[in-house]
């Protein structure tokens, strides 16, 4: 369970800022939207086969150049 502990004169929008965020890197609202509708087994196999071929000719048009990555700023090092 996401949760924040409010700080001594915090604000009440900035701690619910944090809040929003922690629950958006923790995933609970993705998880939520994917378990709000039952999705039948055969539908789920063509969601996936899907996604496999969209990242396999992503991954070729990368290889041969046609599309370029932007490389991403890091700030953290985990």
């Amino acid at each position: 369970m996401t949760g924040v502990v409010i700080r001594h004169n915090e604000a009440f929008e900035r701690a619910l800022r944090r809040f929003s965020k922690a629950c958006e890197k923790s995933g609970v609202l993705s998880d939520l939207r994917k378990n709000q509708f039952y999705e039948k087994p055969s539908e789920k196999r063509k969601r996936k086969l899907n996604q496999a071929k969209r990242k396999v000719l992503r991954d070729r048009l990368i290889e041969q150049g046609i599309i370029k990555i932007k490389p991403r700023n890091r700030r953290y090092t985990y």
